[in-house]
């Protein structure tokens, strides 16, 4: 007997859980998130900031599918700027400084307002399978709930343990409980289970920090939104501050490397390359004698600061000495130290593009839990999966009266019912197309260098992009819709009106600005993304040249049951990786690795050939 039936449960109310339960609850799935605490609900443990490179793009995505993050970000603004605005418009990433108990605080009403979704506090133990589908899940009490579908989300809870120099001990983010039993249920199920690694600097609090001695950082003068959308008044409350590390703060580091648990040996998991501790940039960067660090508030209820750049796992007191040998920080009071924390996730490599493990029907993962590394990766994922189970159990559940067993109709594994979205047209695209047919050997990091395509899946262009796909799947409300649709007009009105004059041809060139230009009543951020637009026309058109050549690639299925040792002319090394990753497309099928241009070549032969017969 089940206490309670679902159509689906979230294991895990962080980034990741909290977009699929809105997806899936705002989609009209009756929905349940378990989390550990309903006060952790979309906790930043890390850094409060939302966006950076790369990861702005990703939230502006959110926002056009009808995604929470930007919104709530949005809400909790202390401070915003675009980022490499010195270099060309693929790259520039909104970065926002959040109020790290407003943003938590924001996303809980959120999930409490929403109908179709309840939260439940309690730790989940066991994933209910039988006949490889998902019927449920188990918590610690010995609770059952029944599910047709269960997405875990389980960020760094999952066998969480903090290191901080010789001392170590089972902990999620923040001295929180972990989750130290579902580890094993989900190796019995046969998934395959690994140990990564992450950690966060120590906090300082206000009264000791000397910013006189730091240099400023403002935010901009007019503020850009995550939300396409916000009707919010945004500015910059705080100011945040810039210092460096010295020869002698990097002196203490090697004198006390072999304290370090990352260099002892005792931790064994793979950190970020990207995002490395204090320790690696002294060893991997010898030649640097400094290194920059971010003095950036919590929130305003708060004298907590964070360091950003100051990631470490050394022992405190070596912590609190290295800290006071840096400008501003002579005096400081160190109120929570920095750690590292080891979790366990899953191969990306055992699911389908659809976030669905390959193995269990119903199952599907999202976020940290995927290999990923940071806050908007993890969102991006969790509406993925929330969409996507959501057309599944929409086509296929059978709903089960109280206390019986959901069940689904016989077919394929996967419903055709699905959204995989394209690495051409988005960067939530190319993040999971990466992870699913390249895997990943260390977290996850999206940076604009992944996508081939930055030019035409810009942060600027975000809802022209997506907001359509946005609305089909029914996520997007069709008063924010309509909204995109007035935005649209005014921008195809004014470019059609621009082509008719002289000056088109002139804002095409770098020393020419449309604002000079724009009429009054054109939104600001409109008026950036027509300039963006003429000066980037022609390489536009260029990119969008090859991106059709991909989609013709993308266009030719590949069956999930195909056996490629079949296939005659097909080297082995590409039978066995395209046995393994088992492609649904030939475009996915020529990214993985050890599959070659020929090897898509006599796929192609083979397809054509069966088309012809």
């Amino acid at each position: 007997m089940f206490l309670e039936n679902y159509d689906i449960i979230i294991v895990g109310a962080g980034h990741a859980g909290c977009e699929a339960a809105l997806a899936c609850s705002r989609l009209g799935m009756r929905t349940a998130v378990f989390c550990l605490s309903a006060d952790t609900i979309a906790n930043l443990p890390c850094n409060p900031s939302i966006g950076g490179s790369a990861k702005g793009q990703l939230v502006a995505e959110i926002d056009a599918l009808g995604g929470e993050m930007g919104r709530a970000a949005d809400a909790s603004t202390l401070q915003s700027r675009m980022l490499n605005t010195g270099k060309g418009a693929a790259v520039h990433s909104l970065r926002a400084q959040v109020d790290r108990v407003q943003y938590h605080l924001y996303m809980k009403r959120v999930l409490e307002k929403q109908g179709n979704l309840e939260i439940k506090q309690g730790e989940i133990v066991e994933i209910l399978v039988e006949n490889k589908k998902v019927v449920g899940v188990k918590t610690r009490l010995g609770t059952k709930y029944s599910a047709i579908a269960v997405i875990i989300t389980t960020g760094t809870y999952l066998g969480g343990k903090i290191h901080v120099g010789e001392a170590s001990y089972n902990s999620a983010a923040d001295g929180l409980a972990p989750a130290m039993q579902l580890t094993e249920n989900l190796k019995n199920l046969g998934i395959e289970i690994r140990r990564f690694k992450t950690g966060t600097p120590a906090r300082v609090h206000k009264r000791s920090i000397d910013f006189a001695k730091m240099g400023e950082q403002p935010g901009e003068d007019s503020l850009t939104p995550f939300s396409f959308d916000n009707e919010l008044r945004l500015e910059n409350k705080v100011l945040c501050h810039i210092t460096y590390t010295n020869e002698e703060t990097h002196n203490i580091i090697r004198e006390n490397l072999h304290r370090s648990p990352m260099y002892s040996g005792r931790i064994e998991a793979t950190g970020a390359r990207y995002c490395p501790s204090i320790e690696d940039k002294i060893v991997r960067f010898a030649d640097k004698d400094r290194h920059q660090l971010f003095i950036e508030p919590m929130g305003l209820g708060t004298e907590e600061y964070y360091i950003q750049g100051l990631s470490s796992s050394l022992p405190e007191e070596v912590q609190l000495k290295l800290i006071r040998t840096i400008n501003g920080l002579e005096n400081a009071e160190v109120i929570r130290p920095a750690y590292a924390i080891e979790y366990d996730c899953c191969n990306p490599l055992e699911l389908f593009p659809t976030l669905e493990f390959k193995s269990i029907k119903g199952l599907y993962g999202a976020g940290q839990f995927n290999g990923t590394s940071g806050y908007e990766e993890a969102a991006a994922q969790g509406l993925i999966a929330g969409v996507n189970a959501t057309m599944v159990v929409g086509a296929n559940c059978v709903r089960p009266s109280k206390g019986e067993m959901a069940s689904y109709s016989t077919g394929e594994h996967s419903s055709p019912l699905q959204y995989i979205p394209d690495r051409t047209t988005s960067y939530i695209g190319v993040m999971i197309d990466d992870l699913v047919t390249k895997g990943c050997d260390e977290p996850y990091r999206m940076m604009t260098s992944r996508s081939e395509y930055r030019m035409s899946i810009r942060q600027d262009n975000a809802t022209e992009r997506l907001c359509e796909t946005g609305y089909e799947l029914g996520l997007l409300s069709k008063e924010r819709y309509d909204k995109f649709k007035e935005r649209q007009v005014i921008m195809e009105n004014e470019i059609a009106r621009l082509k008719t004059e002289k000056v088109y041809n002139l804002i095409k060139r770098p020393e020419i600005s449309y604002k000079e230009y724009a009429p009054e009543h054109i939104p600001d951020d409109i008026v950036r993304k027509i300039d963006i637009a003429i000066k980037y026309e022609g390489y536009i058109k260029v990119q969008n040249e090859k991106i059709r050549s991909v989609r013709e690639l993308e266009a030719k299925p590949l069956s999930a049951d195909m056996d490629y040792s079949l296939i005659q002319g097909l080297r082995l090394e590409a039978r066995e990786k395209l046995n393994k990753y088992k492609p649904l497309n030939v475009g996915q099928a020529s990214r993985i690795p050890g599959v070659n241009p020929a090897d898509v070549s006599v796929l192609l032969i083979w397809l054509a050939g069966r088309t012809n017969n």
